[in-house]
């Protein structure tokens, strides 16, 4: 009997952290057409027309990994006043810091997440922040949501 990996990650760009130079490695990357399908899907977009990155991989503390960099989406929205599909276009920042499990432990440490097996997988750090950045209540550019007025 074979046995198949499943894996719930619909982005992933592993690296290796032990391989990442002192003076850090440049990563830039862009989703498939497939992995971007899985997101829009995971974030109930109608679509994800695009979403890349450019981030800086530096040794952090020991064994550890600071990520920083940009990334950039565009994605079609419903409206939650209209319920009309908009697109979309946003750029933000990324920052993270991983350490080892047992760096964490003795860590004071709150905001290190810990690396798994020997890896960090940028596409999750990036689709993580793509969650964390999406409106929840968007609304087309200029729309208000009108009340309508109270009888006297």
């Amino acid at each position: 009997m074979t046995s198949k990996k499943i894996t719930s990650v619909e982005f992933s760009r592993p690296l290796i952290v032990d391989r990442v130079p002192r003076k850090g490695s440049h990563e830039v990357f862009e989703a498939d057409e497939t992995e971007r399908t899985r997101l829009a899907t995971r974030f109930a977009l109608p679509q994800l027309h695009k979403l890349s990155a450019r981030l800086l991989a530096m040794p952090w503390r020991g064994g550890g990994l600071k990520v920083t960099g940009t990334v950039e989406a565009d994605v079609t929205r419903v409206s939650v006043v209209s319920l009309e599909e908009f697109r979309q276009t946003t750029s933000f920042q990324v920052e993270r810091f991983f350490l080892t499990a047992n760096k964490i432990d003795e860590s004071i440490e709150d905001d290190a997440d810990p690396i798994v097996n020997g890896e960090v997988d940028l596409g999750e750090i990036v689709s993580e922040a793509l969650g964390l950045e999406l409106d929840p209540y968007p609304r087309k550019p200029g729309e208000v949501f009108a009340a309508e007025p109270e009888n006297p």
